[in-house]
């Protein structure tokens, strides 16, 4: 007999940039989340849920998103990329 296929769940990466200029690379996400009218807010609310999770393990405070962008794309979102270049993305 033959088995019956199971649903596999397809994965999003994307970098993500806090507000302290730290950036970590490639946070996964359920593709799912990307077809929905929500977009980036509902990959920013399941990062953010992924933080928070990190956080509660760690014993640390979670750290504010300050952007987001899918894996490998070339530039940040609005301006991020000149911040970046200049300051480590801060003011």
């Amino acid at each position: 007999m033959t088995k019956k296929p199971t649903k596999r769940v397809e994965f999003v990466l994307f970098d993500v940039l806090y507000e302290d200029g730290t950036l970590r690379s490639n946070r996964r996400v359920p593709s799912d989340l990307l077809g929905g009218i929500e977009g980036e807010k509902a990959v920013r609310a399941a990062i953010a849920a992924q933080d928070r999770e990190i956080a509660a393990r760690s014993g640390l405070a979670p750290m504010a998103i300050k952007n987001i962008r899918r894996a490998g794309a070339k530039k940040w979102p609005g301006d991020m990329a000149r911040k970046l270049r200049k300051g480590g993305g801060q003011s």
